[in-house]
């Protein structure tokens, strides 16, 4: 299985996205899956999503990327985050 490459984003690339990023990576370390984790900001997602099986946001995206992402939200708050993790495992294992 090709190793799945996840798109991590918040509005500057900076902040949110780098807080969903330690999280995803120990996620990803403790379930034993394997995937290749980049780091942006919104605004250039759409020249990059193509290049992407998954984009992980904190931030609105454009509705036609809405397939690809899922709302990172909840990995900052809390709230929810469990389903996140299932959805982010379930797409990788696709």
């Amino acid at each position: 299985m090709n190793k799945k490459k996840v798109l991590v984003i918040c509005g500057t690339g900076v902040a949110t996205s780098t807080v969903v990023m330690q999280k995803l990576k120990a996620f990803l370390r403790d379930k034993g899956i394997e995937a290749s984790l980049d780091q942006s900001k919104v605004s250039d997602v759409l020249n990059k999503a193509g290049q992407y099986d998954l984009i992980i946001s904190t931030t609105a995206v454009p509705p036609s990327l809405a397939e690809k992402v899922i709302n990172a939200v909840p990995l900052l708050t809390g709230i929810g985050k469990e389903q996140v993790y299932d959805e982010i495992e379930a797409k990788l294992k696709m």
